[in-house]
């Protein structure tokens, strides 16, 4: 059983230390204008288990940088499933968008129903889960100073500052089991075929209703064999082949 353990993490760290040799090599490549060879060694990275918004985030600007439009899109869509507040990569997301065909107009939100999904997803699930896990420790910390203070100002602040960490504790776990339920409620995809013929049903004696095109994010309604239906940010709905898209 040692001896298992032992090996186990002999390889843990022989991995470890491969990905992270890899890693310099891509950001080097990158550094020098060799993006194919970055895209290679990020790639390996990935192959080898090993996941990171970083790691996403630099594939998608060396896709972005040979124009590659479905993968760069792709890589910065999956850095904000695991990063979702970071701006640089909402800024770079918003480039490669430049180059899409499709222009598609979201659907407006109401006010107040926009405000709430903009402030969940400025963090990810566990994001969201030690926010909580912070507030907790305010208010059991700033309570018990509370209750063994003998100042009246004092308590005063004291009690503030754990109905704030409270309040902190139970909004964080509100926003982040909202988040988890909409990221297993809610699949998206992103389309990598040049063309995608868009058909009102799962046959290819349907209809062709319009056709999408390379980087455009779709979300997944259902799927029935080799087909997916699914919707635009527009709301228009069809179905298409699922060799033509990419799940994120």
């Amino acid at each position: 059983m040692n001896k298992l353990v032992y090996l186990l993490f002999i390889c843990f760290f022989s991995l470890s230390a491969q990905n992270k040799d890899l890693f310099q090599k891509a950001n080097t490549a990158y550094n020098e204008g060799n993006y194919s060879d970055a895209i290679n060694n990020y790639e390996l990275i990935l192959e080898n288990g090993e996941t990171s918004a970083e790691l996403y985030y630099n594939l998608a600007n060396a896709h972005y940088k040979l124009s590659h439009i479905a993968p760069s899109v792709y890589y910065y869509e999956k850095a904000l499933q695991l990063n979702p507040g970071d701006s640089d990569v909402k800024n770079n997301l918003e480039f490669a968008q430049r180059m899409l065909i499709d222009e598609i107009e979201e659907v407006p939100k109401t006010g107040l129903l926009k405000i709430t999904n903009k402030l969940i997803s400025v963090l990810s699930f566990n994001g969201w889960a030690w926010t909580a896990v912070i507030g907790s420790i305010l208010f059991a910390a700033f309570f018990l100073l509370y209750y063994f203070s003998n100042s009246s100002r004092q308590k005063r602040l004291f009690f503030t500052t754990s109905i704030i960490g409270l309040i902190l504790m139970l909004s964080a776990l509100i926003f982040a089991f909202q988040q988890r339920e909409f990221n297993e409620n809610s699949q998206f995809a992103i389309i990598f075929s040049e063309e995608a013929i868009i058909r009102n049903e799962p046959t290819l004696r349907s209809n062709e209703i319009l056709m999408l095109h390379e980087g455009t994010k779709v979300k997944i309604l259902e799927t029935f064999q080799n087909w997916i239906k699914f919707e635009l940010a527009n709301e228009t709905q069809g179905w298409m082949d699922k060799s033509d898209v990419r799940f994120l």
